[in-house]
């Protein structure tokens, strides 16, 4: 996975765009945190606000649970903006990402108001620059558009178990425990 360099909000913070899996906050403290229920003051050092990209497509991965995003001017794609990841946090979101995926800094609107599944009735608000994980093998996608709900429904248990590591991150050197000189 090829890394950009990470966008910044006004905090000081990185920020992220997520359209799948990682939209649900339990995933998202699983991956970065090992723990998908954190306590209320680590909850709060996060922000999620809903957003649109436009000119880019959701489609499901090919045999998996999670989407991918390829460009497309004809598309936008609903998701959750995110402020408050660390460097070590957009470490562990790479890992989790892996090799499928390209981190590209994007601009995303934020949604005043959040519409129905189609989008029809979002009134946009202001724009923030994010990284966003593009997939690369867009052959791997399937001409369906990726589900929220059904993933809420049918798969989010197997992604918040307490412990899970993913793939990656098991190989690689966590910066939160390597010693630094």
């Amino acid at each position: 996975m090829q890394a950009s360099e990470s966008t910044q909000s006004d905090d000081g913070s990185l920020t992220a765009f997520f359209y799948g899996t990682l939209m649900v906050p339990g995933v998202f403290f699983s991956v970065i945190l090992g723990d998908g229920n954190p306590g209320p003051e680590v909850r709060k050092l996060y922000s999620f606000t809903p957003a649109i990209l436009h000119g880019y497509c959701r489609r499901r991965v090919a045999g998996a649970d999670y989407p991918g995003i390829t460009e497309d001017p004809a598309h936008s794609v609903f998701g959750t903006f995110v402020t408050g990841i660390t460097g070590a946090n957009m470490w562990r979101l790479d890992c989790f990402e892996g090799g499928q995926y390209e981190r590209r800094t994007v601009r995303v609107r934020l949604l005043d108001k959040v519409g129905n599944a189609q989008g029809e009735g979002n009134v946009e608000g202001e724009e923030r620059k994010a990284d966003v994980y593009v997939f690369l093998a867009e052959g791997d996608l399937e001409d369906k558009e990726w589900d929220l709900e059904e993933f809420r429904r049918d798969k989010l248990r197997y992604w918040t178990r307490g412990g899970y590591t993913f793939e990656d991150e098991a190989d690689s050197d966590d910066p939160a425990t390597v010693a630094t000189s």
